[in-house]
C-alpha cells in the first residue's frame, strides 16, 4: 500500500463537517437575552413592592367604585382576583423577569400564596380581638400592618425561589460526530440482502 498524500484539487471544505450532519440539530433551551436578565434579590423585591403596593392602591381606589354597582362583598371578591392576576403578569414580566406571561401554573402557585397571605393577616387580627377585646386604632393598624409585612415577605420568597425560579438545571451539551459514509458497491448490498 502506498502511503495517501492530500490532494492539493481538494479544497478543506469539501470535507464533511459536523454542521453538515443530515439529523436535525436539537433546538437549544430558551434563555433569557443579555438585556433581559433576572434581577437580583434587592432588585426584585423592590420590584415586587412597587408592583404589589402599586396595584394595592389602585385595587382601593377601584373597590368602592364597583361596590356602586354590586353588594361590597363581591365588589371586593372581583377587585381581589383581577388584582391577583395583573399582580401575577407584572411578576412574571417585570419584578422576577421571567422573560414571559405567567402560565396556569404560576396563576394558581400564586393566588395561594396570596390566599396564605390573606390567612396569615386574618389570623393576625383574629388573635388581636381574642386577646383585648377593644383595641385601639392604632393597635389595630400596627398588628395588620405588621402581619402584612411579614405575609409579604413571606410571599416574596415563595414566588422568587419556588414559583418564578429562573434557574434550571443546566442541560448536557450534545455533540455530534458525523462519521462518513461508507461506500459499498451496488453489487455488495445486492449480495448482502
Amino acid at each position: 500500500m502506498e502511503p495517501q498524500t492530500a490532494d492539493p484539487t481538494k479544497s478543506p471544505s469539501s470535507s464533511p463537517s459536523p454542521s453538515s450532519s443530515p439529523l436535525p440539530s436539537p433546538p437549544l433551551p430558551p434563555s433569557l437575552p443579555p438585556s433581559q436578565a433576572a434581577p437580583g434579590p434587592l432588585a426584585s423585591f423592590v420590584r415586587f413592592v412597587v408592583c404589589g403596593g402599586g396595584v394595592g392602591v389602585l385595587s382601593s381606589f377601584a373597590v368602592p367604585m364597583v361596590a356602586m354597582t354590586m353588594p361590597w362583598a363581591v365588589a371586593n371578591a372581583v377587585i381581589t382576583v383581577v388584582s391577583t392576576l395583573l399582580c401575577t403578569e407584572l411578576h412574571a414580566l417585570f419584578t422576577f423577569g421571567t422573560g414571559r406571561r405567567a402560565g396556569l401554573r404560576r396563576h394558581l402557585q400564586s393566588s395561594g400564596s396570596a390566599a396564605a397571605a390573606y390567612a396569615m393577616t386574618s389570623a393576625a387580627m383574629f388573635l388581636l380581638h381574642t386577646a383585648q377585646s377593644a383595641p385601639t386604632l392604632l393597635t389595630e393598624q400596627t398588628v395588620y400592618l405588621t402581619a402584612s409585612a411579614m405575609a409579604g415577605v413571606g410571599r416574596f420568597l415563595v414566588l422568587r425561589l419556588y414559583v418564578f425560579t429562573t434557574t434550571r438545571a443546566p442541560h448536557p451539551a450534545i455533540h455530534r460526530t458525523t462519521l462518513p459514509r461508507p461506500l459499498l458497491p451496488r453489487q455488495a448490498v445486492s449480495t448482502a440482502c
